[in-house]
């Protein structure tokens, strides 16, 4: 299956108004698909809607509110793809120092919101159909500061295969970024998110950090690729190596 098979089919991307969301709605757009994308934030979705093509929708959504996400998908009827990659910023913190009630919040969007687009999404996935998660790379290299969300990626990619399996021949995949220029790192200051581009870039393998182009093609991958299902597909630029 080539890109070229995306024409005419409707792609649904959570968390799909900036960062790597909204790359793969714009490449999945440029690939000739119907695109809807959803976030909290209003303003977003208007930002997003501009850069898509005249025939994508864009909707405010809590996707936390199982109620409210169970109705979109009743809205929509039939599509073809859901691609999520909702979140919001990293929670990192030593243990001792861990609120857990933002924990809780962060399982809420990452991994619950996730679990509740597929439970509200698959029955409308035609044949032929896929889900893709997203994950990251504090799964396999945790570090100091990491537990929350080391746990949050490691749940997801459990997820991941065990949806596979339940929902099989609908095609469910996860993609895992490393570090990666885009919006998720915007609430640090400005000096701190270009030492950590440059401090990641140059101790991974390839030299470089991730654009958000990069990553989308993976979801993009993973919409074409009929044989894939259960897998999690890394890209971090061999950091996960050194």
């Amino acid at each position: 299956m080539s890109l070229d098979d995306l024409a005419g089919q409707r792609v649904v991307v959570l968390g799909g108004t900036s960062g790597i969301g909204l790359a793969v709605a714009e490449a999945a757009a440029g690939a000739g698909a119907a695109v809807t994308v959803a976030s909290s934030r209003k303003e977003n979705v208007d930002r997003a809607l501009g850069r898509l093509p005249a025939d994508a929708s864009g909707h405010v959504l809590d996707l936390t509110d199982t109620a409210r996400v169970a109705e979109l998908f009743d809205r929509l009827g039939e599509i073809d793809h859901l691609v999520y990659t909702a979140g919001d910023p990293l929670l990192l913190a030593p243990v001792a120092d861990i609120d857990l009630a933002a924990a809780r919040d962060f399982f809420a969007v990452r991994y619950f919101g996730a679990l509740a687009a597929v439970q509200a999404a698959a029955p409308k996935l035609r044949e032929g159909g896929s889900i893709t998660l997203t994950s990251g790379t504090a799964g396999p290299r945790p570090m100091p500061g990491t537990a929350v969300t080391s746990s949050l990626c490691t749940a997801l990619e459990g997820l991941t295969r065990a949806l596979a399996v339940e929902l099989a021949p609908i095609r469910v995949n996860a993609v895992m970024p490393g570090v990666v220029r885009s919006d998720l790192w915007s609430p640090l200051p400005p000096e701190a998110r270009d030492d950590l581009y440059a401090t990641t870039a140059a101790a991974a393998p390839l030299k470089r950090i991730g654009e958000v182009d990069d990553i989308a093609d993976a979801y993009l991958f993973y919409m074409t690729q009929r044989h894939a299902t259960g897998t999690v597909l890394l890209l971090d630029g061999g950091s996960v190596l050194v």
